[in-house]
């Protein structure tokens, strides 16, 4: 169809033959050359339009079709220009933002540079609530401590003299609390030793005096933890606060005494001691309870080459008031002893619901106090594990029982052994 219309091109353009002058009608004027260009475009965009109709007619679909098809693509052609100029938009505003948040950032950066451009202020500002916000709160008063440190060169002992507190934490609902101090040195944490408690005060004087054994060349790694707790009969004690004292920090040539605040106990998870596995057996109609401890495995390390001497003690309980006691043999240079000892003991069977059997795992030392690594107990009001195995006991006559359970801290289990005795 292109090449058609272009083809009449020509003729339309096509004038009378030349000749030497060229007549004019009477009363017309002379045409002029606008005029011929003028003439000759409509007849080109008729002929353009004449064509451009004949070719529609030709195609094999209604008018009414075509319509349609014209005003889904005017429609499609109006859609894409409104997304596209309404992601331009968007991108504009991020832009913005964007450039903003880099202002603001650089602000806190340069911190103060540029004060005297207006449009820092803002920034600054938001840096201000910042900084007040991130001030340090007012540390909470716990109370102080008084000590003293003495060190003897010639015996390689630390003495470390527990004196008195003043204006401790309050954490009774009465107003005061029952104070007690607890002394120990890491990272051996090996011998601890606690103050008397002292009764209903906030400023006790204890005046007591601890010594450890630790030569000098090894001094410089130690760390003296003064702990002071809140003593309570029937759950665990609360710590109050404490001191931590590097001893690399100390001249110790000469005998120290000072005060210190206490501060804040850092959060600890909980010390693995290791587990035991014990097995019970009641044979009600010979009234005989045996215990035989099997073994213990993941023990904490208490000697200085990292293993430890362990041996179990049995205690026989009824009402808080011990009846009997046994102990294993005492195994070696291990954290997983094996010992598959058994002992029985004559219980009557309407004795059995007031036994309390108390499972102590010790660390032997030849010089000094053997040190509890952990306990359990088990018995009729008993909580978790030990309740559930001496049911499981009771409830299955002349069977033996074997179960793993965790080893507790000693202070923990003596607590709740002294809150069943109270309630009695």
């Amino acid at each position: 169809m292109k090449f058609n219309l272009l083809k009449t091109k020509p003729e339309a353009m096509v004038g009378s033959e030349p000749t030497g002058a060229m007549t004019v009608a009477p009363g017309q004027g002379s045409s002029t050359p606008a005029d011929n260009s003028t003439a000759v475009n409509k007849d080109m965009f008729g002929d353009i339009k004449n064509k451009f109709l004949n070719e529609m007619t030709k195609i094999p679909l209604p008018t009414w079709a075509i319509a349609a098809i014209a005003i889904v693509a005017v429609l499609l052609i109006v859609t894409c220009c409104f997304c596209i100029v309404k992601k331009c938009c968007c991108k504009k505003k991020k832009n913005k933002k964007g450039k903003k948040g880099k202002g603001e950032m650089g602000m806190k950066n340069m911190k103060g540079e540029d004060d005297d451009d207006d449009d820092d202020d803002i920034p600054e500002k938001g840096m201000m609530g910042e900084e007040k916000e991130e001030e340090p709160k007012e540390k909470e008063k716990l109370g102080k401590l008084q000590f003293s440190l003495d060190y003897d060169f010639g015996d390689n002992k630390l003495s470390v003299g527990i004196l008195q507190a003043a204006d401790l934490l309050s954490m009774d609902s009465g107003g005061t609390s029952d104070p007690y101090v607890k002394v120990f040195v890491l990272p051996d944490k090996k011998h601890k030793y606690d103050t008397k408690v002292h009764k209903k005060t906030l400023n006790p004087v204890f005046n007591e005096t601890f010594a450890f054994k630790i030569p000098f060349q090894e001094m410089g790694g130690k760390t003296l933890v003064m702990e002071v707790f809140d003593f309570d009969r029937f759950s665990k004690h609360d710590i109050i606060g404490e001191i931590r004292i590097p001893m690399n920090t100390l001249d110790l040539a000469q005998p120290i005494e000072q005060w210190r605040d206490l501060d804040s106990a850092e959060k600890e998870e909980p010390e693995k001691l290791g587990d035991i596995c014990v097995s019970l057996r009641y044979v009600p109609t010979a009234g005989k309870l045996t215990i035989c401890i099997l073994e213990a495995k993941n023990l904490k390390k208490m000697d200085v080459g990292g293993l430890s001497d362990p041996y179990v003690k049995i205690h026989l309980l009824q009402n808080g008031k011990r009846l009997k006691k046994k102990k294993t043999t005492v195994k070696k240079n291990t954290l997983n002893p094996y010992y598959n000892e058994s002992f029985s003991f004559e219980i009557p069977q309407d004795m059995m619901p007031k036994i309390q059997a108390v499972i102590t795992v010790l660390d032997y030392d030849k010089i000094g106090k053997n040190d509890a690594i952990g306990k359990i107990w088990v018995g009729n009001k008993a909580t978790g594990s030990g309740q559930k195995h001496w049911s499981d006991m009771t409830s299955n006559p002349r069977r033996p029982i074997a179960q793993w359970h965790p080893l507790r801290p000693e202070e923990e289990v003596d607590a709740e052994l002294a809150g069943i005795t109270a309630k009695k």
